[in-house]
């Protein structure tokens, strides 16, 4: 079954526990991570992370947007992140390789993520690490409320033809203008995660709006 997962960045900082429990019926919680340089904007760190994990038993789906992630890799994990993705583009392969191997010693789901900008073939020196999940993007990162790019579509197809050839037990996630139109284009591409933001958390009726996008 599909995986759905809120993005807090659509949510409101101000009552941000409440707004967890407004998505209880998801299954994932995605935490964006932006450090400024990476991207263009500045989100949220390791404090709140922490903070999000005394208040929620869901699975807490960390996404760092930030230059040279092993260097946050410890700090997330010991937070309570359940899985953590990084940007193929953020380092250099050698730095991408040793942050997932830190997390394979935390004990951390490990994940990686591309840019719109970046090929499919960018992920197969990487697909017999047995990651756990490919995040592809929709968008270009940094902001949310963007609409979706649907020539990432072939790209998503590409990468699951090569997770079921390569790694059959990793995720495939898409993240950017998802909403209940572009979600079933995305599992038809073969994503089997979608992030929401304002699809999810501008609605009138959210539990509606999360099972809409299950297709």
């Amino acid at each position: 079954m599909v995986k759905i997962a809120p993005s807090i960045l659509s949510a409101d900082f101000c009552n941000l526990e409440r707004d967890i429990q407004r998505v209880s019926t998801a299954d994932w919680l995605h935490v964006d991570v932006m450090d400024g340089m990476f991207v263009p904007n500045i989100s949220i760190g390791v404090p709140v992370v922490q903070s999000i994990r005394a208040h929620t038993d869901m699975f807490l789906d960390t996404h760092l947007m930030v230059e040279k992630p092993g260097r946050y890799v410890e700090a997330f994990a010991k937070a309570g992140a359940d899985l953590l993705s990084i940007h193929l583009e953020a380092d250099m392969p050698p730095a991408i390789h040793a942050a997932l191997d830190q997390m394979e010693a935390l004990g951390v789901k490990k994940g990686i993520v591309l840019r719109p900008i970046t090929a499919a073939e960018a992920v197969v020196p990487y697909l017999e690490r047995g990651l756990d999940l490919i995040l592809v993007m929709t968008v270009e990162p940094g902001f949310g409320g963007q609409s979706f790019m649907a020539d990432q579509l072939p790209k998503i197809s590409a990468i699951r033809a090569l997770i079921d050839r390569h790694c059959p037990g990793c995720r495939l996630e898409v993240d950017g203008g998802v909403n209940a139109k572009t979600a079933k284009d995305c599992i038809a591409a073969g994503a089997d995660v979608l992030v929401a933001g304002s699809a999810i958390y501008g609605a009138a009726d959210i539990p509606a709006a999360i099972a809409a996008l299950r297709g």
